[in-house]
């Protein structure tokens, strides 16, 4: 089987299980119980900030695929290291706060809400760092050499896997910061 297919039936297994913490943040979080106060420590407006960033990530990775397929290897090397950045701050966003909830005491363990958010948001985050790991092996390979002749498909296989994580994102900040503001 060829790279592309794999990451595509890799995709397959994530969406399914993405899809069931989404349905379990839902049930959990907006369930009996619901505390809506619990929102307001959730900052929407940082957030979506840096939920651009990584919008921004999934352009950055495109046009490095672009300049890899032109043969430009010193554009698709910047391209990918511009991806990086923006991923790395995406994560520092997500890790700055989770600070400021901890620090108003909602952990994993201090209610449903807690436990559905910091775990899909957990994994959400968890992707994006083995992404993030992928195509800092492919920039090293890249400064090796090891692009500079052949094309290869891993460039695109990586890409799916990317976006992917992106498009799961997009769902997770409309459903977990954006709908409850409309329930």
């Amino acid at each position: 089987m060829g790279n592309k297919l794999m990451i595509k039936l890799v995709v397959g297994t994530e969406a399914m299980f993405f899809l069931s913490l989404i349905m379990a943040f839902v049930y959990f979080s907006f369930g009996p119980g619901f505390k809506t106060q619990l929102l307001q420590h959730l900052d929407i407006k940082s957030t979506g900030i840096f939920t651009m960033l990584l919008f921004a990530s999934s352009f950055t990775y495109w046009r490095a695929e672009s300049n890899y397929e032109n043969g430009r290897i010193n554009r698709f090397k910047l391209w990918l290291i511009m991806t990086l950045i923006l991923g790395i701050v995406f994560l520092f966003g997500q890790g700055s706060e989770y600070l400021k909830l901890l620090n108003s005491h909602v952990s994993i363990s201090s209610s449903s809400f807690g436990t559905s958010f910091f775990t899909l948001t957990g994994f959400h985050g968890l992707h994006v760092f083995a992404g993030l790991v992928i195509i800092s092996i492919i920039l090293c390979l890249s400064f090796l050499g090891d692009y500079n002749h052949e094309k290869s498909d891993i460039v695109q296989t990586i890409g799916i896997y990317w976006h992917f994580v992106d498009i799961v994102w997009a769902v997770v900040f409309l459903i977990v910061y954006v709908a409850p503001h409309f329930i």
